[in-house]
């Protein structure tokens, strides 16, 4: 099994909005950036909700994701996985990022969307439990995951779903 730890995230002080994953792929790790597979639908779909070309860097985008208050980031800090998959994270090796400080950091998300199930499932089991305040109840927004290997629903279905993040930056 490989050990892999997560990228750090991609934040702004001012971040309204946490998007989460649970731990990149090897790609995305190999590349240093998030969402790097070709086939990950998750910068199209960010980029059409946010204005944001998915052509565009990689520094291009992540600004961009800062400047219209969005943060990334993953659930878990290190685990052992062999692959992308996130069914091939050893459960027993997963180890949570420090949310209680990102959240100290961060006082103005009021909202967690979660990349996928696995993301969801990780958070709610490792993070959770240990947060308290205003942290413990930010509102928990599951959504399709936009991998590949997600293709349960259409494109266009992920979108609308997605859409749930674009609402929540316009409400302030």
């Amino acid at each position: 099994m490989a050990l892999v730890h997560c990228l750090p995230p991609v934040e702004d002080a001012n971040a309204r909005v946490l998007i989460l994953g649970s731990m990149p792929g090897t790609e995305s790790l190999r590349q240093k950036q998030y969402y790097a597979h070709p086939r990950n639908a998750f910068w199209p779909i960010i980029g059409g909700l946010l204005g944001i070309s998915p052509a565009a860097d990689y520094e291009t985008k992540t600004a961009a994701l800062q400047s219209c208050g969005v943060a990334l980031w993953d659930v878990l800090q290190v685990c052992e996985r062999n692959g992308s998959l996130d069914s091939a994270i050893v459960a027993r090796t997963a180890v949570a990022n420090d949310f209680a400080a990102f959240f100290a950091a961060h006082s103005r998300i009021g909202y967690i969307f979660c990349n996928g199930a696995a993301a969801l499932a990780g958070y709610r089991r490792h993070v959770m439990p240990h947060l308290c305040g205003t942290a413990a109840s930010l509102p928990l927004v599951p959504l399709p995951s936009t991998s590949p290997a997600h293709a349960t629903i259409t494109r266009s279905q992920k979108i609308a779903l997605w859409r749930s993040v674009a609402k929540a930056l316009a409400v302030e």
